[in-house]
């Protein structure tokens, strides 16, 4: 016998949608980026790293120093990214309509893998610049980088402070948050390297200097990549055990199995399931409270807010955990 996969609706309650209020979820919050700082924090963050990575570029391009181009790109990369998810995020509250019927929750997802693309094609450049840099060494002007990287830091601190108290209640400022961070500390390097410069004419730290700031943000680029991608690509979240699901799921009495089942992320923060449900004695069944209990173990256990359960007796031939189609 095959599986019908059309729903009888004298066993099956409506099918159950996320909420669009704020949730948590292992611990964080998932309260959006605009509804926890304040326009004008943004516009100002924005603006502080804009004007840092010219500063940076001007100095590196007067005291020939690479890494501070490459310390300009991680502040270009920041602002890039908070004004792409800023708009991202204005984006992703459209309504739904007919040819969307999700909405537009994923723009966010899209502008997070352009941001890692253009993060990573670049930042390999700078290397392949840098090691070129290696046998043809040029002679930095240690005191513009000193000066350029010294305000740079300065700045990089300012922008922290900024959204430190913001980026706890909010995950896309805490991502700004640690950036601005890093910016720090890729500044105070340097920093050091034109103390080193300018005392000991060490000029081949700079090109150095570039290579770990490149490879620091290749490395984070590459994680955000990944996990953009997994999104796109339907993938569960990490976190989440199919078969923790179905071992949970089942310990409910009045279940026999849970099989077929699907479970993908939409976002980073909605995560959507679906399985078919076979039930124990199902004639003589309240099935809306078996449901409800069913939601609420994926909800409160492992942040499932969205859900759709097939109720059925013995109408797939196979019970396996995944539909091989």
């Amino acid at each position: 016998m095959s599986c019908n996969h059309t729903h009888n609706h004298d066993e099956l309650p409506e099918e159950h949608h996320e909420h669009s209020e704020p949730h948590t979820h292992a611990g964080h919050s998932h309260s959006h980026f605009d509804e926890n700082a304040s326009s004008l924090k943004i516009l100002f963050t924005i603006i502080l790293n804009l004007i840092i990575g010219a500063a940076e570029v001007i100095g590196g391009i007067f005291s020939g120093s690479l890494s501070l181009i490459s310390d300009a790109l991680h502040n270009f990369s920041d602002a890039l990214a908070i004004i792409i998810s800023y708009i991202a995020i204005k984006i992703s509250k459209i309504t739904q309509t007919e040819g969307f019927t999700f909405g537009f929750k994923r723009a966010e997802i899209l502008a997070a893998l352009i941001n890692a693309s253009a993060l990573l094609v670049i930042s390999i450049f700078l290397i392949w610049e840098a090691i070129e840099r290696f046998y043809e060494p040029n002679t930095i002007g240690a005191t513009v980088m000193f000066i350029v990287a010294l305000i740079g830091l300065i700045a990089n601190i300012l922008g922290a402070l900024l959204l430190r108290a913001d980026s706890k209640n909010s995950l896309n400022l805490k991502s700004a948050y640690l950036h601005l961070f890093s910016d720090a500390v890729t500044s105070v390097a340097v920093i050091l390297g034109a103390i080193c410069i300018h005392y000991w004419r060490i000029y081949w730290l700079d090109p150095l200097l570039t290579i770990a700031i490149s490879i620091y943000i290749l490395i984070e680029s590459f994680k955000i990549l990944k996990h953009t991608l997994i999104i796109l690509m339907m993938g569960k979240p990490d976190h989440i055990s199919l078969t923790d699901v179905k071992t949970a799921l089942e310990a409910i009495s009045e279940i026999d199995n849970i099989h077929h089942c699907h479970l993908w992320m939409l976002t980073d923060k909605l995560f959507h399931f679906e399985a078919h449900i076979d039930i124990n004695n199902i004639n003589n069944t309240d099935t809306d409270k078996i449901l409800h209990k069913a939601e609420q173990i994926l909800k409160d256990k492992f942040g499932i807010t969205h859900s759709t359960l097939q109720i059925e007796k013995s109408r797939c031939d196979s019970k396996e955990l995944l539909n091989h189609v």
